[in-house]
């Protein structure tokens, strides 16, 4: 599946938003779905979300680069969970650019492989990739007061 990458421009400065999106315990009042963090240090944490029928789904996750304050990324652990059936690979990274006076472009990126015959889905992935992408960019405005940007 190729990358599927969503941007907007929030009117703070890089920083702030690295303070958020740099912390895993900060996932739940931004990333879609995320209930709570669990077992969390700087370079590893376990997200704990919620299916459509309430059960409760764990995911890990692994930090693969930091460059404070302009771009995180991390890899979601498959092996031995869920999603391991239909994912090969799932990598999320963040981006922050400077957007004029105390604005920064903040462009979220993923590239999920699909596995097996998974693989035949992936207009329906990259849909759903979309989905996430731009409801974390409304959690992460929502997060730092800017319901509208």
């Amino acid at each position: 599946m190729p990358t599927v990458t969503r941007s907007r421009t929030v009117p703070r400065g890089r920083q702030e938003i690295w303070e958020l999106v740099s912390d895993p315990w900060q996932l739940p009042r931004w990333w879609p779905h995320v209930e709570r963090v669990e077992e969390a240090t700087p370079e590893t944490w376990t997200t704990v979300m919620l299916s459509s029928r309430g059960r409760a789904i764990r995911a890990d996750h692994t930090r693969t680069a930091s460059e404070e304050p302009e771009r995180l990324e991390w890899r979601q652990e498959l092996d031995e969970s869920p999603f391991e059936r239909v994912f090969s690979e799932i990598v999320t990274e963040i981006s922050l650019e400077p957007d004029g006076h105390d604005a920064t472009r903040v462009e979220l990126k993923t590239v999920r492989k699909l596995r097996g015959r998974s693989r035949f889905g992936g207009i329906v992935a990259r849909r759903a990739a979309r989905r996430q992408l731009d409801a974390a960019l409304d959690g992460l405005g929502e997060a730092l007061g800017e319901a509208n940007w």
